[in-house]
């Protein structure tokens, strides 16, 4: 059953607070997905580090920016010439709000990014020759043998 009356406010210290550690979580995804995705990239595959490797680093990069930008300009706080505050700025975590959906941005980039290259040169590196192998060439005895049989056809009939 739904509580009855009015849901409680939080005050503006608290938004600003708040603010702050999303903004700090949000940071931290942000290097921890693109570290991950440099160590991979150029310190273990450095040699398969192609042009599109490197745009699709600076695509994730300008989409972190463009959000983190984003959110950090929504919750910009106003402080007075005293020093008190007198606007937390723009709830980051209020349900249904732009903030929302740009940190929903952030998420999926991040998730997508490093495992996304990780299985990429999995794939052409491990997998991909692995499975497109040629495991149904016959053994080198086979071949000779029919070989010798050849010549010996070959020489009956001449």
């Amino acid at each position: 059953m739904a509580p009855k009356g009015k849901v409680g406010t939080r005050g503006k210290k608290q938004i600003f607070e708040e603010n702050r550690e999303t903004l700090k979580f949000y940071l931290r995804i942000i290097l921890g997905a693109n570290a991950i995705y440099c160590l991979v990239t150029l310190v273990f595959f450095y040699s398969s580090a192609s042009f599109w490797a490197w745009m699709a680093l600076g695509f994730s990069l300008a989409v972190y920016g463009a959000s983190y930008h984003s959110m950090s300009s929504m919750a910009q706080a106003a402080f007075s010439e005293d020093g008190a505050l007198m606007d937390g700025g723009m709830d980051l975590n209020m349900e249904q709000g732009m903030a929302e959906h740009l940190k929903d941005v952030i998420l999926l980039t991040a998730i997508v990014q490093a495992p996304g290259r990780a299985l990429y040169l999995l794939w052409v590196n491990v997998l991909g020759p692995w499975f497109t192998a040629d495991s149904g060439a016959p053994a080198p005895e086979h071949n000779e043998k029919r070989q010798r049989r050849q010549e010996r056809r070959q020489m009956k009939r001449l």
